[in-house]
């Protein structure tokens, strides 16, 4: 029975890995709640999240900034939840989700902005590991070969995305690489908790400069990242229910976890918000480089992740094109980019999160009215496919393009022209505030809010929704 099993797993991870964006079939549905949750909950960790939590102190306070991460991460994880629900309801990868709301060439958008954030994440994520690897490799070995570090990661992530998610949770995660992760998180978090008093820590006031709802969104920032791509996983869900809460449970836990660690790395270590300065500081306090290399092998799923989705966005658009040359070339491009950036890019990811959150926060929230409220939870193929509008759905657009501008309006994001052209729009025409409240009460509610509110006023029901006829055979 055991051989046979295995002969099972082999075969279904050989269809899993280039399965395209048509619903997946049953014999493909393989994973439970405990799947996800291990998948979530070792993508919600990393260095990359390290660096985001080392962001809110000192300007906050320990239990301001707490309060931000247990905030942050709890209202994040709703719509995460969402889109895990969908996913494994509908079947389909979470671009494809956006059909019935855009139609078919209006959810060529989402796709086109998804693949940029995937490529920009696979690069931050391809140069944070290549700069550790690199560190340690000068400590342990001797060496120092940045670009040989870049090769080797760039060649490993892009092989699990070709490997696919099945083998990734069942083969990679599952029987090493959780493991391996959260005893190395354990290990740091006990040895940076004993490296500073935690009650002073605790005590000490915030330096000021973060209002605490924008210190929330830098939280939300995160999982709102994965937004886009949590379908593509929990599409091989079993059952919908299970997806969302494994999910939601899983990344919540891992996503309060690293962000308080990495204030805990700034306060009781002295870390900076940087990867490099993160990494020596936990080989300094954690007992040594090795203890990096661990940490590493859990980084290395974030990229597989962003180069599969990423691979799957510009499927939605051509699904012709071959899923396997196009994650390829995601991981190549990445890979010039990664060696293209400078040492402080840390302030380019900061903006970077930012921006993500502007875009997707709104998206999500038109989404979840007409999914939720409009088409009571169900698509069905039909209207991912057969009878989808071939074009824009253009009513849909105007939510989400006025829950972009309320995210903008409450914290202006991006270079100094847009910045100034956003504050002539909402300050010099419409002589109001700028930015709003002065950006106290944050941005990814507002914007949430408002996008849903107008999405409801003017998204028709689902019974109302044109439909192109199906073409039928005599």
């Amino acid at each position: 029975m055991a051989t046979v099993h295995e002969r099972l797993e082999r075969v279904l991870e050989r269809e899993t890995p280039t399965w395209g964006i048509r619903p997946v079939p049953e014999k493909l549905r393989r994973f439970g709640a405990l799947d996800l949750g291990i998948l979530w909950g070792d993508l919600s960790i990393g260095l990359l999240v390290l660096v985001s939590g080392a962001l809110l102190v000192p300007a906050l306070g320990l239990p301001m900034a707490s309060v931000a991460v247990v905030v942050g991460s709890l209202l994040g994880c709703l719509p995460l939840a969402l889109m895990a629900y969908a996913g494994a309801r509908e079947g389909v990868p979470g671009m494809v989700l956006f059909r019935p709301l855009l139609g078919v060439r209006g959810s060529w958008l989402p796709s086109a902005v998804n693949l940029v954030q995937l490529v920009g994440w696979t690069t931050f994520e391809f140069w944070a590991m290549a700069r550790i690897a690199s560190a340690v490799g000068r400590e342990l070995l001797g060496f120092e070969a940045l670009w040989f570090w870049l090769a080797v990661v760039v060649v490993v992530c892009t092989a699990l995305a070709l490997a696919g998610p099945l083998f990734v949770v069942r083969r990679w995660l599952e029987r090493f690489g959780i493991w391996v992760v959260v005893a190395v998180a354990v290990w740091i978090t006990v040895k940076i908790g004993s490296a500073g008093d935690l009650g002073a820590l605790w005590r000490a006031p915030g330096t000021g400069g973060l209002p605490f709802w924008l210190a929330v969104d830098l939280v939300i920032a995160m999982p709102v990242s994965w937004l886009p791509l949590v379908a593509d996983y929990n599409r091989f869900a079993r059952d919908p229910r299970a997806s969302a809460t494994g999910t939601f449970v899983s990344y919540a836990i891992g996503n309060i976890w690293f962000y308080l660690l990495g204030a805990l790395l700034v306060l009781a270590a002295g870390a900076g918000p940087d990867v490099l300065d993160i990494g020596t500081t936990i080989a300094a306090a954690a007992g040594g480089a090795v203890v990096l290399v661990a940490l590493l092998v859990g980084e290395s799923d974030q990229a597989m992740a962003n180069i599969y989705s990423g691979a799957l966005s510009v499927q939605n658009v051509a699904p012709r094109l071959s899923q396997r040359a196009v994650a390829i070339a995601i991981g190549v491009v990445a890979a010039a980019m990664a060696a293209a950036l400078q040492d402080d890019a840390v302030l380019t990811f900061e903006f970077f999160l930012f921006l993500i959150g502007s875009v997707f926060v709104p998206l999500v929230a038109v989404f979840a009215a007409h999914y939720l409220v409009r088409s009571r939870a169900r698509y069905g193929e039909d209207r991912l496919f057969e009878a989808v509008a071939p074009g824009v759905r253009a009513h849909a657009l105007v939510p989400w393009a006025l829950g972009f501008v309320v995210f903008q309006w409450c914290v202006p994001t991006g270079p100094a022209w847009w910045t100034a052209l956003v504050e002539r729009g909402v300050h010099g025409v419409a002589h109001l505030p700028f930015p709003l409240f002065g950006g106290a009460l944050g941005a990814s509610l507002p914007s949430f809010v408002a996008a849903f509110a107008v999405s409801l006023a003017v998204l028709p029901r689902a019974g109302a929704t044109t439909r192109r006829p199906l073409l039928r055979r005599s």
